[in-house]
This record gives C-alpha cells, structure tokens and sequence, in this order.
C-alpha cells in the first residue's frame, strides 16, 4: 500500500534507516518507560521503539487515512489515537517515566514546541525527542547576543535543558524538504522559575522582540512606567538591545510585571 504524504499537514516521512536508528537511540528506553511518539506517519521509527522493548507506546496521529495502515501494522503493540497533539489532554496516559517523540510537521512544530513548554494540561515526561527545521531548531538552542536569539531561545530555556543532537539531511525524507532538519532533545528543569501566571514571560518576550533591532528603552517604559528601581535592581543598559538581555533577566522582568498587577 503506497501512501502519499499529506501536503497540508506538512508531512514529511522519515524514511532513512540510519537516522531512524539513531533517533531510536539518542536516549535509553527501558521497561519502566511510556513512548508516545507524535506524528508516526508511516510508523518508520515506531517499528525500531517497539524493539526497545518499552512498557507501552502510544501513537498520536492526526491524520485519520493513517490510521488504519497503522493499526494493522502494529496491532496490540501500540495504543494508536486519531488526535491533533495540539488539543491532546489526556493526562492519565502520560507519567515522569514518558519519553516524547516526534518529527514534528513544520508548519505546527513551534506550537507543539509551546504547548510542552507552557503545559497548561499538566502533562508528564521524562523528555522530549523532537525534530525540527534546522532553522527553527538553531533558533531553540542560540544564546545571548547572537541574531538567532528571540523568544522561543528564552520560553524553552524557562523550562528546559536543551541538546542539539545532530543535523539530518533532506534526502532522509519523502517527499524531500528543502532545508536540512535537526534533531533537539528535552529535559525538564527541576528547578524553575514559578510565575502566577506563565503569560507574564511570553507577553514580555513579545514587546521586547517585536521590536527586535531597536534599543528597548521604549518597550520598557511602556511595560514599567516608574521603572528607575528595577533598572537599578537588575542592572539594566537601556541602550542595549533584545538579545542582548540573558533568558534569565527576562524571568526577573516578567516577575516584576507580576508585581505591578498584584
């Protein structure tokens, strides 16, 4: 059965055997661990995490003409659920032991990265195996001071540790992309900073960079009218630009925002 990948749906089978297998072991899987991998599509790196023999693996698959390919593949190995990750709320199925995987459709890959990082649902796991366009994953991982750093560098750095793996070519998919991919692995912070409100750092991240290229002494005297204490405070150059300021300063200032409100 020839299956044609879903344009709108941005998919993009994964369908080089090497990278699959070092994907499938890019972190350990034992019996004590859930898969739940997002977008299987054709079920290619599902047939090499079922060898690793974890307790259970779940497969989230949006698009519903797979669904039954993938059922009669796997059978009673996997849980397969015809479900956009995007609205995935079932909580129950997920424990501190659950390894995430998922190469995530372009289109939507910075959205699921964001529901995983704000985790309105609460959702738990050990880790997060996700893939994205290289582009887009050398925007996760920049660091302070460089033209990559914005916004999804400092949301993910709030909640994550952060590895970039390994890159993967173009010609590992079908129907080829035209840019390279990357893989990035995911782990929870045990410590971090607690907000009353997690929009607090995504509004503050939004003023600062919608204006990126321009020193942020305007966006911050919008956000802190009376602000020459927490200039003081956190030691802050306004002349200095967005991504200029470390992710951690960003926390300071979204906390401040939270005081003015309360």
């Amino acid at each position: 059965m020839k299956l044609k990948p879903n344009k709108k749906l941005g998919q993009n089978f994964l369908i080089d055997k090497n990278v699959i297998k070092k994907i499938a072991e890019c972190t350990s899987i034992e019996d004590k661990n859930e898969i739940l991998e997002i977008g299987p599509g054709t079920g290619n790196l599902t047939e090499f995490l079922i060898k690793k023999k974890p307790k259970k693996i779940i497969l989230v698959e949006k698009d519903k003409s797979l669904i039954e390919f993938l059922k009669n593949k796997f059978g009673e190995n996997a849980q397969i659920l015809n479900e956009d990750i995007l609205k995935f709320s079932k909580k129950n199925l997920l424990t501190n032991n659950s390894i995430i995987f998922g190469n995530l459709p372009y289109n939507v890959s910075s959205q699921i990265l964001t529901k995983f990082i704000f985790n309105y649902e609460n959702l738990k796991f050990k880790l997060l195996v996700f893939m994205f366009q290289k582009e887009l994953a050398d925007r996760i991982v920049a660091n302070v001071d460089s033209s990559n750093y914005g916004r999804l560098s400092i949301l993910s750095r709030w909640k994550f540790d952060i590895e970039k793996v390994f890159e993967i070519s173009p010609n590992s998919f079908y129907p080829k992309p035209k840019i390279k991919s990357a893989l990035l692995l995911f782990t929870p912070k045990k410590n971090i900073v607690e907000f009353c409100d997690p929009r607090s750092l995504e509004k503050i991240t939004r003023i600062f960079f919608n204006q990126r290229r321009k020193k942020i002494k305007k966006q911050f005297e919008y956000l802190f009218t009376d602000n020459s204490e927490i200039i003081r405070k956190l030691n802050i150059n306004l002349d200095m630009r967005p991504q200029n300021l470390t992710p951690e300063t960003y926390f300071r200032l979204a906390l401040e925002l939270e005081k003015l409100r309360n």
